[in-house]
């Protein structure tokens, strides 16, 4: 009875052993790998070490250990504004998500709108607009746009004059008259038959508008001079 308890220790006593065993190389492949691991850090580390040397020559002559710390203070005593601008910058995002949509229906209505300005023909409008304006560079010097704008007052005032609607209808008249006037002079009138046609109502009228028309155009050449 003895003997078999003392055989039941010795192998719970081997199996504690087995145990031990398999902690402490379990143990000691973890040691291993973070040993290898801390040595590749350590060559890594090395590496970027020597590299950030290496770029830094370029601005060592510009920056200084204090220039580091005085930056580093800096930035501390500015942290509550950084934050806040942080957080402005991602109301900005939240914002631009939500506008994007709207913003790709407006840019979807513009190029709707191009498309139907140019079917409508507006390019082609304005591309001959264009032209015309060309031809106008070509046709007048600027000596002549100069003058243009010292009469332009004139020619708008003239302009205007002309679109009253008693002048309109008085050169609409004018005009049905002319178009409608078949005056065929079959023979030659002597001076004495000039003299009587003259005594007409209708002549005088005609010569009486005839002479103050060119009497208000001598005035007005006259001012303009003066």
């Amino acid at each position: 009875m003895e003997k078999m308890n003392i055989e039941e220790e010795i192998k719970s006593i081997h199996q504690k052993l087995d145990f031990l065993t398999e902690q402490f190389t379990a143990q000691q492949a973890k040691q291993r790998e973070v040993q290898e691991l801390k040595d590749d850090m350590v060559l890594i580390g090395k590496d970027m070490f020597d590299a950030a040397v290496e770029e830094l020559q370029d601005v060592a002559p510009y920056f200084e250990t204090n220039d580091l710390i005085f930056l580093v203070k800096k930035l501390l005593r500015n942290t509550r504004t950084l934050t806040k601008i942080l957080s402005q910058l991602e109301s900005a995002q939240d914002l631009f998500s939500d506008i994007q949509p709207l913003g790709k229906q407006v840019f979807d209505e513009v190029l709707h709108s191009l498309d139907t300005m140019d079917k409508k023909g507006y390019f082609e409008f304005f591309g001959e607009a264009v032209k015309i304006v060309d031809t106008i560079v070509e046709a007048f010097s600027v000596e002549d746009v100069r003058m243009l704008r010292e009469e332009i007052t004139t020619i708008l005032l003239t302009v205007k004059n002309m679109t009253q609607p008693e002048m309109l209808s008085s050169v609409n008249n004018a005009l049905s008259f002319f178009s409608k006037m078949d005056i065929i002079i079959e023979k030659d009138f002597s001076t004495w038959q000039l003299i009587k046609k003259a005594k007409d109502p209708e002549v005088k009228k005609g010569m009486a508008f005839m002479l103050e028309f060119v009497k208000n155009m001598a005035k007005q050449e006259e001012n303009k001079n003066n």
